[in-house]
Parts: structure tokens; sequence; C-alpha cells
């Protein structure tokens, strides 16, 4: 596809990201052409993707991709896809819930699924997991309404909310076992809709109370959590992780700022400024089973996990909430849903185009 063919795209916040969204016939079906073609939107691979849309940060570095779902009791299929910045990656093996946040709205701007009334309720299918989550936002003249009230830490200004919940579906603990032993430090593997391993600071040489930006720049500190990173991909059944962004890694210490537990998160090579929601979801849903890394160090609201707690959850911008509901079955097998406030904004709809060639 050449610089002079134009590319419908409309650009949103979703959470405390930024990406391209994208009809899925408007990008080619074949996963080679497809990918490489977004390379060109994005401007990967260049460390300040100058020449295109990237914004030179894994955060801003994002597409989703949305159709009609032929799944029973599911409006779209969501495919989130995470462009590398520095290197001409396209990595499909996560998902992203704070994009996430502007899939119901896009699909209503889209005209991919119908709504009436003052709210909109959509079932969207993750494709890149194969969970479901329900979006409820605000309607004004049948059109997604993006003022409102809602903040969310990271983001300035106000914003319409936007209800996202999740979950449920998988085995919370990928392993079977609240801990396990990786490479030789004792973390938790979580799985609430975001692989992630729940790690001590001092495990890895930190404190938990490090900026982005110091961790960043401390390379024992990043080499050590790599090494539990690549150790911890097989036994998730992620396979060999090296080249892929999952698991995410979070550092998990007691709270400061009056939330239930702070958290650094390593998404994964990058730290990210707040912490993504699906990340945040499964931080709080780990915490709440006793013996899990982070829970003795957790402060939770009263009540009992498999009624609901709304865990606030600490990161370098402030504080997410994400409420979630931790139960064992009658086989032993611990189980998760989430339910969390984002909020979303279109930025620009229009046409974009491609470089000719990376």
């Amino acid at each position: 596809m050449g610089s002079s063919d134009g590319i419908r795209c409309m650009l949103l916040r979703g959470g405390t990201s930024k990406g391209a969204y994208f009809v899925a016939d408007d990008v080619p079906a074949d996963a080679e052409t497809r990918d490489d073609l977004l390379l060109r939107i994005m401007g990967t691979p260049d460390a300040r993707q100058i020449d295109g849309l990237g914004g030179a940060h894994p955060l801003t570095s994002k597409v989703a991709i949305v159709r009609r779902s032929t799944e029973p009791d599911v409006d779209v299929d969501y495919l989130f896809l995470q462009i590398g910045v520095e290197k001409a990656t396209v990595a499909t093996t996560q998902t992203c819930g704070n994009l996430l946040a502007g899939v119901g709205p896009f699909a209503v701007e889209r005209g991919l699924v119908e709504a009436e009334g003052d709210h909109a309720v959509i079932r969207i299918r993750l494709v890149n997991t194969g969970d479901v989550a329900t979006a409820t936002f605000p309607l004004e003249n049948g059109m997604p309404r993006y003022d409102g009230e809602a903040s969310i830490d990271g983001v300035p200004g106000t914003a319409a909310p936007i209800e996202l919940e999740s979950g449920g579906i998988r085995p919370l603990f990928p392993t079977g076992n609240v801990t396990d032993l990786v490479a030789g430090r004792t973390v938790t593997l979580v799985d609430n809709g975001m692989p992630v391993v729940l790690l001590r600071p001092e495990d890895v040489g930190a404190t938990g109370r490090e900026t982005p930006e110091a961790l960043e720049s401390d390379a024992a500190v990043r080499a050590a959590v790599e090494e539990v990173r690549r150790h911890a991909g097989p036994v998730m059944g992620l396979g060999d992780v090296t080249d892929q962004t999952v698991p995410k890694m979070i550092l998990v210490s007691p709270p400061t700022a009056g939330g239930a537990v702070a958290t650094r998160a390593f998404i994964p090579h990058r730290v990210h400024s707040s912490i993504g929601v699906l990340m945040a979801a499964s931080v709080a849903a780990g915490v709440c089973v006793p013996g899990a890394v982070g829970a003795d160090a957790a402060r939770l609201p009263e009540g009992e996990p498999d009624a609901g707690l709304s865990i606030d959850v600490e990161h370098p911008s402030g504080i997410l909430t994400s409420r979630v509901r931790v139960a064992v079955d009658d086989q032993g097998v611990w189980h998760a849903t989430s339910a969390s406030l984002r909020t979303a904004r279109k930025i620009f709809d229009g046409t974009v185009f491609p470089r000719p060639r990376r």
C-alpha cells in the first residue's frame, strides 16, 4: 500500500494511553501485510516516531482494530496491537485495558453497533485473550458523550465516565499456585485480564518508591526484572517471552498515599508512568489472596473479597481503583472479576497516510 493511499483512522485517548483505532475492513486481513502497514503509519522504527502517529513511548504507540462480532451475545471484537518504538515489532500476545475504554465509543462512532437512549452497554470480545468485557458509557443524540465530570489519575481534566467489567473466565493463577519460585525469587503469577508477575522490590534491588525514570536508568534492577520475566513466561504458559510484551512485571509494596498497595509496573522494558487498567485488576485480585506476594504489604478495605472490594492501586501518577470479586471454587481454583472506571476522548477522525516504505 503506497503513501498516496489514505486509511480511515480515529485517534482516541483511552484511559492513560493513546492509540490509533481502525475498522477491521479498512486494513489488510493478512497479518504480515497489516503489520507492515501499521509500522509505517506509526513511524516505527524510530525513537521519536517523527514520521508517523506514534508518540515515542509504548503508551502512545498502540493500535486497536475493531469489527462487528459473530460471537453470540457479543457486539464487537477488539484486537490490540502493541507497536514497537525503536524496534519494528508488532505484538499481539497481550491486550490493553486502557485502549479498551475507547472501543465502545469508537464502535458507536463507526456504526458498528446501534445505540439508543442515555447510555450504551456494549459487549466486547478481547481477541488477544478470549475474554469478554462490558463497556457502559453515556450517549448524547445517539453518539458517545465525551464531556463529563469523571477524572482518572494520569489524565488532565475530566471526561464522561466509562465503566468496564471483565474477567471470571480463566483461573486467577495460571500455575494453580498462590506463589512460585522463579529465577530464585518468590513471585505470584496472576492473570485477571493481563498476565503479570508480582515481585517484592527488594528481591530485584529496588524499594518500590523510585520514579519510573530512576528505575529505567538502573541497569541492575532492569536486568533482574528481565531475568524473572524470561523465566516466568514459560511457567505461565506464554512460551519464550524474550521478544514479547508479556508478562508485565509489577513491584508491589506498602501504600504511601492512602491506597491499598503501591506499584511500579514494567511494561516490560519501560516503566509505566501510571498503570494499565488490566494490570491494576490483576494486582488488585492477587493481593486479596492470603499468602500472595504483596498481600502482606496491602492494606485492604473492610469486607470480603468474594463479595467485592474496591482496591485503590497506587502508581506513580496517582491511584487507579479496581473493584474486584475474588473467590475460590470447590476444586480450590481461584477466580476473579473486575470493574473499573475509565474515560476516553476522541482526538481526531480522518485519514492517515502511511510512509511509502520503512
